[in-house]
């Protein structure tokens, strides 16, 4: 069967940039909830949202947030899933994965930073970021893509490759890994939060010439 990739395009801070990704053919936006030079407030997520087309999903970005305030804000903005980005337990992804598909993403330093996927079955989809120390996430460095290859977890579990990803490496990336999905942010920005057609349309018509049998 082929499989086509996924593309996810994270800290869309204006609605012109959440229909500009959708025309160009991204599958989901990312919305930051959390301290962050793209974080986007309830008022601008709604209208955000607003924006989109039918069958682009819209997914919210926490780190170490209540699940109160997590399902609050997925209820009201209808949002097709919550990216959980801090050191949230097992336990509270079981909890919110009644509730609301939930991708838990893990920060990558060394093989071990992998092995913390294992105990998250209630996750629907993982994903994995460059590990930089006092940040959590739009760094734009890529992590040791090999390290990948043999975590048992990632052949059950859907799984989405972040950090770094621009249109001149995801290429390579996919050739690599053969991820589920990619996740991208500053590489196809012109300054945090404002987003640059030109590099979301190569970027994206990069993913999309790529198919594999899975």
């Amino acid at each position: 069967m082929r499989r086509i990739v996924r593309v996810k395009v994270c800290g869309i801070t204006r609605p012109q940039d959440a229909d500009l990704a959708a025309r160009m053919g991204a599958d989901a936006i990312g919305l930051i909830f959390c301290e962050s030079p793209r974080r986007v407030s309830l008022e601008q997520a709604r209208e955000i949202v607003a924006a989109l087309p039918p069958f682009v999903t819209p997914v919210g970005v926490f780190l170490d947030a209540a699940e109160t305030e997590v399902l609050e804000t997925a209820r009201e903005l209808g949002l097709g899933a919550v990216q959980l980005h801090g050191s949230e337990p097992p336990e509270t992804v079981g909890r919110l994965s009644q509730f609301v598909k939930v991708i838990k993403a893990f920060r990558v330093q060394d093989a071990q930073s992998l092995e913390a996927c294992t105990a998250y079955s209630g996750a629907s989809a993982f994903l994995f970021d460059t590990y930089v120390k006092g940040k959590a996430g739009g760094t734009g460095q890529v992590f040791d893509w090999s390290l990948l290859a043999h975590v048992p977890a990632l052949q059950a579990t859907p799984w989405i490759l972040a950090g770094g990803l621009r249109p001149d490496n995801v290429g390579r990336a996919l050739e690599m890994c053969r991820p589920y999905g990619v996740d991208v942010s500053s590489g196809v920005e012109k300054e945090p939060g404002v987003k640059d057609p030109d590099l979301l349309w190569q970027f994206i018509s990069k993913v999309r010439q790529f198919a594999y049998e899975r």
